[in-house]
């Protein structure tokens, strides 16, 4: 089976870097996971004014109000179908802050209504966000976030970009320093540059059933609606 990935960027995924294609190539019948641990150069915040948007982000584990250099990152992808028969990509970033662990998670499809791969952010789908895919001139996969609709019980509507942040993503392989590399920014139409993060990190691959990936790896809700 080709994964999400695969099938939206068709015949474009042969000209991503061949260590970024191993890395978006697995799906939920291949049973393993990526697991990727390094270290963030820089996370980073805007000015004061856009701590509130950082703080509501906490509540579900989508932005978060630190900053600062040289931050121990992980990332853990797990492919699986989820309860909708979806082919359902997870990625879970931990962020640690000395004593104090910070989380960015999602979930994402590939949604043939839309024609785009669709992200729920945090740990409930409740936000889902249309996402562009391309590939760069070094080969690296450019992710960016467009329409977002907000989805909770019976309440259904699409979110206003003025509350919410525009999401441009980057990852690549850095073939001198035999890493993958990321760089995120995240701005909001009104108040700038919202939050973001740029580091790297090595890879290693987990043979893992379905069973045992863990818990904290799927949402507690899986939203229908994308």
């Amino acid at each position: 089976m080709a994964s999400i990935y695969q099938q939206q960027l068709g015949s474009d995924f042969q000209k991503l870097h061949p260590r970024i294609q191993e890395r978006l190539a697995f799906a939920s019948e291949h049973q393993r996971a990526f697991i990727g641990e390094g270290t963030m150069e820089r996370v980073w915040h805007g000015p004061l004014y856009t701590q509130p948007f950082l703080r509501v982000g906490l509540l579900r584990n989508i932005m978060f109000p630190e900053a600062g250099h040289n931050i121990p990152f992980r990332i853990e992808n797990y492919a699986y179908l989820d309860p909708l028969g979806r082919e359902t990509v997870s990625w879970i970033r931990r962020f640690e802050f000395g004593r104090r662990t910070r989380c960015f998670d999602a979930t994402m499809i590939r949604s043939q209504q839309r024609g785009c791969i669709v992200d729920y952010l945090g740990t409930h789908q409740h936000l889902a966000v249309d996402i562009e895919l391309a590939v760069t001139e070094r080969g690296g996969l450019r992710l960016r976030s467009g329409e977002q609709r907000f989805y909770e019980g019976p309440l259904s509507f699409r979110f206003p970009m003025l509350f919410s942040g525009l999401a441009d993503v980057e990852e690549w392989y850095d073939d001198a320093a035999g890493c993958y590399r990321i760089q995120v920014e995240v701005r909001n139409k009104l108040f700038g540059r919202l939050f973001g993060y740029h580091g790297s990190f090595q890879p290693r691959w987990q043979n893992v059933a379905p069973h045992q990936i863990p818990a904290y790896a799927l949402p507690r809700r899986h939203e229908g609606r994308e």
